[in-house]
């Protein structure tokens, strides 16, 4: 990385985006465009960013695929409740530079997503729910992170309880119940820091990487 890493930032006032600010000046990175509800704003001296982060809202992602075209740089995506068209046009974005997607920048639920692939390996037929909370303003229901955990099960039909309150920032939990006993995985995030430390590590895995399409599970565990 650059002494001081130049980085776009679509939805730069959200809750995420306004976090993601924060951590990536504690890390010496400098911000040269931004785009949210009030338009965009380039630096004064033209600088082109190294990295594109998208921490906005789906109906915005027509709009992010092109700023990602424009600069020709790595595009970090953390947008929830993308279609399988959007998901596709990323996929096809990554043939032209890299592109790490996430519904989750957390490295605990790298974590409960790889328990839950193992307890789904060794406790067949066992009852399964997932659970998960957000605060009362995320608009997509169930929240992509369920989903994730979801996908582990293929096509078995895995009930997903969603619950908006407040200002959490996001609990999941998947629960296994045999006739015995019950196993629960759980993950809360107690703030949105580690959703943009996640986005962080994600902007140094992506700098250097060749074109294709990542996901956070390859920034944590490597690929």
């Amino acid at each position: 990385m650059s002494a001081q890493t130049k980085y776009g930032l679509i939805g730069s006032s959200g809750r995420l985006g306004s976090e993601v600010k924060n951590v990536f000046a504690e890390n010496n990175f400098d911000l040269v465009f931004e785009f949210d509800v009030n338009g965009e704003k380039r630096s004064v001296a033209g600088e082109v960013p190294e990295v594109l982060i998208d921490c906005s809202l789906p109906e915005v992602f027509s709009k992010s695929v092109k700023y990602a075209i424009e600069f020709n740089v790595p595009f970090i995506i953390a947008t929830t409740g993308l279609g399988g068209d959007q998901i596709n046009e990323l996929k096809k974005l990554a043939l032209e530079v890299p592109v790490v997607q996430s519904y989750n920048y957390s490295i605990g639920i790298q974590i409960l997503l790889k328990l839950t692939e193992l307890a789904n390996e060794k406790l067949a037929g066992w009852d399964v729910e997932i659970c998960e909370t957000h605060h009362r303003f995320k608009k997509d229901k169930p929240s992509g992170t369920a989903k994730m955990i979801k996908n582990i099960f293929g096509n078995r039909e895995v009930n997903i309880s969603s619950l908006r309150l407040g200002n959490i920032a996001g609990d999941h939990t998947v629960s296994f119940g045999g006739l015995g006993e019950v196993l629960s995985i759980s993950h809360s995030a107690t703030s949105r820091r580690t959703f943009a430390e996640g986005i962080l590590n994600s902007a140094v895995f992506v700098k250097n990487k060749k074109n294709g399409f990542y996901s956070f599970s390859d920034v944590v565990f490597g690929k």
